[in-house]
């Protein structure tokens, strides 16, 4: 059985479902995040975060979590994280710090 909601990596259309779902710290995080533009360095962040904390990159088609779709394994990973909404936060911060990094050496590549 497969579900229709289940992608290779978090899909982002799932981020507005996760904004109620702890503190205001992680409210505004991930506001901030679905606010955003497409494409943002914001987007990116919060994307390759929860790629992370779901697992997604261990995730197959006839997983548990792929039978359960994004939406429902990404809200339970939100819900169920053991560290602080400020905790996410700073992933988030390292996330961004680590995205910046890659595409400045990148850039430097290419100059």
């Amino acid at each position: 059985m497969y579900s229709g909601d289940a992608e290779i990596l978090f899909p982002f259309r799932v981020a507005e479902s996760l904004v109620d779902l702890r503190g205001d710290r992680w409210k505004a995080l991930a506001e901030r995040a679905c606010a955003a533009p497409a494409d943002s360095i914001d987007q990116l962040a919060f994307s390759l975060m929860l790629i992370r904390l779901c697992g997604c990159l261990t995730c197959h088609t006839n997983s548990y979590r792929a039978l359960r779709g994004c939406t429902s394994c990404a809200g339970h990973t939100i819900r169920r994280f053991k560290g602080t909404d400020e905790e996410l936060e700073h992933l988030y911060q390292q996330t961004i710090v680590e995205i910046e990094t890659s595409l400045y050496e990148e850039q430097q590549n290419y100059d």
